[in-house]
């Protein structure tokens, strides 16, 4: 019995302390964004003195974060539909329908997961002001409207729904289309939503492609609106771990409210490679 107690004690240990590095950061950050402009912001305490949230409202008066956060959430918005769509779209017919080639395809998109993206990012510039698209907020959406990854989870959605099922439908005389959207869709839910938040983070955090496709300012996302503030508020580190809680919240939010569909899509996903 006396094993089992140091074994639990060293299990809870590990994962206190597993908190504490994820957690720890995040909460220094809010702490800082609440401090008083007489609080040490490098002294590591986690109750101010003189809590307020005015650094909030001086960050949004000197630098339009909430413009860069609307183009954040527009970019967003859009990836999650055009990867939800397009990608159940191509995860389908990796998955279910029958054409040649099919398995070079799945190998294709595999295969764009392996390419950084830095090896690829001069030539997509490239194609996008050959497309007149540079300095637009659709030049930043359209490159990662179809993400690879987000292709494959839904195709191994996909193939965990049973042959028989499918088979029965074409029985009774649905095509293609009405299988799709009528079967095969409503089966993956919880994979679409993991499919939706992926799509969201990765478009809310971009920092490199905006960066470089961007130069008008009142098209900037967040990103990169927050490096703009901490160059223009190098010494004030409250309104930077301001700007910080502003971008990571909306993040928090959404996760917490679709997090159980999200463990469970990422258990429909991982059923059937």
């Amino acid at each position: 019995m006396k094993r089992a107690h140091v074994y639990l004690a060293l299990r809870y240990t590990a994962l206190l302390a597993i908190l504490a590095i994820s957690i720890g950061p995040f909460l220094w950050q809010f702490v800082t964004s609440i401090k008083g402009p007489n609080e040490d912001v490098f002294v590591p305490d986690f109750i101010p003195d003189d809590p307020t949230f005015a650094n909030y409202a001086a960050v949004a008066d000197v630098v339009p974060v909430w413009t860069f956060a609307l183009n954040s959430l527009l970019v967003a918005s859009v990836n999650v539909i055009t990867n939800c769509v397009g990608g159940a779209m191509a995860g389908y017919a990796l998955a279910r329908l029958q054409f040649k080639g099919r398995r070079f395809a799945a190998v294709v998109f595999a295969a764009c997961i392996l390419v950084p993206f830095e090896a690829i990012l001069i030539s997509l510039f490239l194609v996008m002001r050959g497309m007149g698209l540079a300095d637009t907020l659709t030049g930043v959406v359209l490159p990662g409207s179809i993400a690879a990854l987000n292709v494959l989870l839904l195709r191994n959605a996909f193939l965990a729904l049973p042959a028989e099922v499918e088979e029965a439908a074409i029985i009774d005389g649905a095509n293609a289309w009405q299988r799709f959207t009528r079967l095969a869709l409503p089966s993956v839910k919880g994979t679409l939503v993991v499919v939706a938040l992926f799509s969201f983070m990765f478009s809310w955090d971009d920092f490199l492609w905006p960066l470089v496709i961007l130069s008008d300012q009142e098209k900037y996302t967040l990103t990169i609106g927050l490096a703009y503030l901490q160059g223009t508020f190098v010494q004030n580190q409250r309104l930077v771990a301001a700007g910080t809680i502003i971008a990571v919240l909306p993040l928090i939010l959404l996760f917490l409210l679709l997090q159980k569909h999200f463990f469970r899509g990422v258990g429909e996903g991982a059923i059937k490679g």
